[in-house]
This record gives structure tokens, sequence and C-alpha cells, in this order.
């Protein structure tokens, strides 16, 4: 590999880490492991073509540019800690894989919302949960973390909450997210 290719794919796997907390080849690794999938199933699953795939995993692409797959992403993440935990068998998973690969990510709130589907394997619980990770998806598939950081500085004295928004859902913690939300409920 040329030197200018392999300081782009550093940059790549690098920008990954701040967006998804690892790069993606990693991550896509665990959940291929975790689940007993291949890369071709893996892509199906979550709505991206093989050569798609195999780009974000190597780094010659950074970002997941459809919410919708990142939501995915974060389903099958969920997945994959409940099934090495044992809370979920390999058929319940297959299931839940399924249910996941059909899911369009974007109607947080509509009948076949997966916040409304509470009880089903390989959704996350806690509906509060969900709503937060579908809104953490959407902001970091606009704007980096570097980004956000900075629209939120920018706004910080005009607009504190919606600063404090910004920084929350985009750069922070989920479990940091899950608590603002849930204290400005209701």
């Amino acid at each position: 590999m040329e030197t200018g290719q392999h300081e782009a794919t550093d940059r790549a796997r690098e920008q990954q880490t701040t967006w998804y907390g690892e790069p993606l080849g990693a991550l896509f690794r665990r959940l291929i492991t975790d689940l007993g999938l291949n890369q071709a199933r893996l892509a199906v699953v979550l709505g991206l073509s093989a050569p798609m795939l195999s780009q974000l995993m190597s780094g010659q692409r950074a970002k997941i540019g459809n919410p919708a797959v990142v939501q995915r992403v974060r389903a099958l993440q969920d997945l994959a800690t409940e099934v090495r935990g044992g809370q979920v068998s390999a058929a319940e998973a297959t299931a839940a894989m399924e249910e996941i690969r059909r899911s369009a990510g974007g109607n947080v709130l509509g009948p076949n919302s997966a916040s409304t589907r509470s009880g089903q394997t390989g959704v996350p619980a806690n509906p509060t949960k969900r709503v937060v990770r579908e809104i953490q998806a959407l902001l970091r598939s606009v704007a980096d973390a570097s980004e956000i950081q900075s629209a939120s500085a920018t706004l910080a004295d005009t607009h504190p909450e919606l600063a404090e928004f910004l920084r929350i859902y985009g750069v922070a913690r989920t479990r940091d997210a899950v608590e603002h939300y849930e204290k400005h409920q209701g």
C-alpha cells in the first residue's frame, strides 16, 4: 500500500473510532464472531452491499452514511452482548437478526418502531435507550464529534440548552444521554 493510502486508511480508522467507539473492522469482526455470521450475511442484516461492508472494515471508507444502518449496527451490538451473556439462544439470535434486518430504522415512534415492540429479543427493553440511540445515530450521521463539539461551543452563550443537547447526544455516552432524556420528559 502506498504511503498516502496508508495515511488515509489510518485517518479513516481514527474517525471511525471517534464516531463508533472503535474501528469498524474490529467492531464488525466481533459481531461476526459473537453472532456466528460471515461477512456476506452481516452485510445483508445491516442493509449494506458486500463491497461497502468491506470498504468500511478495511478503512477505505470512514463513515456509514445511512442512519438506519448505524441503528442496525447498534441493535446488533446489543444482541451480541445478550448472546455473550447467555440471555439469548442461537435460535432467538437468528430471529432477532431477521427483525433487525427488516427494520427501517427511521421511524422512532411509529407502529413499526422497535421502541414499541417490547419484549422482543435483540431490541433494547428500554424504549428510552432505543430513542436516545436513534437520536445519537442521526446526529452522528451528519457530523463527526469535533463538528458537533464546535457547534455546541458556538451555541453555548446564546442557546445553552441546545448546546447541551448537541454535546450530550452528539458526543457523550449513551448513559448520559438517557439520563438527560429522562430528566426532560414530562
